[in-house]
């Protein structure tokens, strides 16, 4: 006969440690329903974190939090509503993000992984793909290696379509899954004015001009600007920031620096995000190996971690038990926060926050 490893034994266990509705709670009462600036988004497309404000970004968090704290929706707002998913680049995360948040509102889903099966395939334009999506779904979401394709189609869609990441260029929902994370954790950084011993280090291991992630994320950090009293960029790179990028996020209020150093920064960081994967092309390239967290590492105490996922090298296992594990609820509120923006894009708030007729 035979014999049930100890694991079958025993019943399913969460292996992230942040789950549960207190903090999403918190958050939620952290911020007064303000429904106007979400009103504002209704059937926009969504393709760079420069189109989100405090007061957006602030309501979508709010949003998403009401989701996560409510098992069962009473409404579903998304019923009779078909979502395209085209994703030409792979994605794990993302894709099944962006598809559960539309069928847990109520939705149907079209899934697109492989260009190949497309009419792309035989030489078609995305802007005649775009125009057949115009019939076939009320909006899209566009994951591919090329900078340029989102705004291609762009031109010729008659419905709503978002960034889920081109190129190196941008993934501005990704951000909004970093900035929901963070302020689930400490919602007092979303104030307009942080005491100074409230304000956070936050170190991002990452290169901004080679990766979509710490692009968008570094754009939303620069509306929050109170809440840090720095962002530390430790990278190996020669050439960080594109031309205007850096000068663009000091204006904001931002203030930055930049190391190869991470071992002498990590006693003092509140924050560290750590990415090691750009696309370039039709493939990617890891950035910063050397660079790496461990639980050998010499973290603060009550420092977290982000990690936008897949991860390899660069982030060991062996943090995945620890406080500093912030990267599994980071994936987990992702779908909460698609979920906010994809009700407010399809123009049916009206059925979860009270809205002037």
């Amino acid at each position: 006969m035979n014999k049930l490893s100890p694991q079958l034994r025993q019943p399913v266990q969460p292996k992230d440690w942040t789950a549960g509705i207190e903090r999403p709670q918190t958050l939620l009462d952290h911020v007064v329903e303000d429904p106007d600036p979400l009103v504002d988004l209704s059937h926009r497309p969504v393709v760079s974190a420069r189109q989100f404000d405090r007061a957006k970004t602030m309501q979508l968090c709010r949003l998403a939090a009401l989701y996560e704290t409510t098992p069962a929706l009473i409404q579903l707002p998304l019923t009779g509503k078909i979502l395209i998913s085209a994703f030409y680049e792979p994605s794990t995360r993302t894709r099944l993000s962006f598809e559960s948040a539309w069928h847990r509102l109520g939705g149907d889903v079209m899934s697109i992984t492989d260009p190949a099966s497309t009419g792309i395939a035989k030489g078609e334009s995305l802007e005649d793909v775009a125009e057949m999506f115009n019939n076939y779904g009320d909006l899209v979401v566009l994951r591919d290696s090329s900078n340029e394709a989102v705004y291609e189609m762009l031109e010729a869609l008659r419905i709503p379509i978002i960034n889920g990441g081109n190129g190196t260029d941008e993934h501005p929902t990704q951000a909004l899954t970093d900035l929901y994370a963070l302020f689930k954790w400490r919602p007092d950084l979303m104030g307009e004015q942080v005491p100074e011993e409230r304000k956070v280090r936050m170190g991002i291991i990452g290169v901004p001009n080679r990766m979509r992630t710490v692009r968008s994320l570094l754009l939303f950090l620069s509306l929050f600007a109170p809440a840090f009293k720095e962002v530390v960029i430790i990278s190996e790179s020669d050439t960080n920031f594109d031309d205007g990028q850096r000068e663009e996020l000091e204006e904001a209020g931002l203030k930055l620096r930049v190391t190869p150093k991470l071992d002498t920064e990590l006693p003092e960081l509140d924050v560290i995000y750590i990415n090691s994967i750009a696309w370039v092309g039709d493939s990617y390239v890891k950035l910063g190996e050397r660079l790496r967290l461990s639980a050998d590492s010499a973290l603060k105490d009550g420092a977290i971690i982000l990690h936008p996922l897949a991860r390899g090298e660069e982030l060991a296992t062996d943090l995945d038990q620890t406080e500093h594990n912030w990267y599994f609820a980071q994936a987990r509120g992702a779908v909460f926060i698609r979920m906010a923006l994809l009700t407010t894009l399809t123009q049916r708030i009206h059925q979860v926050m009270d809205t002037p007729e």
